[in-house]
């Protein structure tokens, strides 16, 4: 259930038509997550609301995307929503990015799946781009071939930019062989890592609601460049910032970032 807010100017209303939803899947080197930090923190949005669900690990600390001490003890929990409007394209676009700072509790992955994809659908949402990752050492031969960075969209986006994607130059996330080495023809959607990417994307698929996945293949470790070349990806498609080169240095990083890898070594130590 989603439940509005009115704190520092959001909108009470839980209708969103017309909006375009950003929304991280917890999965390897949480580069969906720190994309969408980035996006949070550049475009300044507001929190609107947060859902209330029991299928996430409960989780509460200090404001992620905090500005100023007055703020910097405002409280988060573990999905909230912020939202921006702004011009694109000579067209009043909304967009609404839901941040996820924990895991789905097991066995409730499911559940999770169709309570968020419900509440698109009732809130009128126009589409739903998630940012994941996957295991860069689990790719196949074909995979290993050019950009890390791959996209997956249902057939119901497919045929409003579908053709924009083959413009870019963008890779579709191949399929691999279901058993491999004993039949090499069944290919099944392998996104080894991406929590709840698949089960999201082929849920939408079988809802008729239209999704869109952007991922990359990385490893464990420092990802802050993996959500840099992560957002750039996104940004080639929607244009969040106006930029003809796509740089690092074009995006804030949030306040919470200082502590990415926890605190410095105590002096005591020496």
């Amino acid at each position: 259930m989603f439940v509005p807010c009115q704190r520092g100017g959001g909108s009470a209303s839980s209708d969103f038509k017309g909006f375009t939803l950003l929304m991280p899947a917890v999965s390897v080197g949480n580069v969906g997550q720190l994309a969408i930090d980035l996006v949070i923190s550049t475009l300044d949005m507001t929190k609107v609301g947060y859902f209330y669900t029991d299928c996430l690990v409960p989780m509460v600390g200090n404001n992620p995307y905090a500005t100023a001490e007055e703020n910097s003890m405002e409280l988060s929990i573990n999905a909230e929503g912020d939202i921006v409007g702004f011009w694109l394209f000579f067209k009043d676009i909304m967009y609404f990015s839901l941040f996820f700072l924990c895991l789905c509790i097991k066995n409730k992955y499911r559940p999770f799946c169709q309570t968020l994809l419900s509440w698109v659908k009732s809130s009128k949402c126009a589409r739903v781009v998630v940012l994941s990752s996957s295991h860069a050492y689990q790719r196949d031969d074909e995979q290993l071939l050019g950009t890390p960075l791959r996209y997956l969209l249902t057939p119901d986006l497919e045929k409003a930019v579908g053709g924009l994607m083959q413009e870019l130059n963008w890779k579709e996330m191949e399929k691999v062989a279901a058993y491999p080495g004993i039949n090499d023809t069944e290919k099944v959607l392998h996104i080894p890592g991406g929590g709840i990417t698949k089960l999201m994307f082929t849920e939408s698929c079988s809802k008729g609601i239209p999704v869109a996945v952007l991922l990359k293949f990385c490893s464990e470790g420092d990802n802050i460049p993996d959500a840099f070349a992560l957002v750039n990806y996104l940004n080639e498609w929607l244009q969040l910032i106006k930029s003809e080169v796509n740089t690092s240095s074009q995006w804030k990083i949030p306040s919470s970032w200082r502590l990415l890898f926890g605190n410095g070594l105590p002096p005591a130590l020496f």
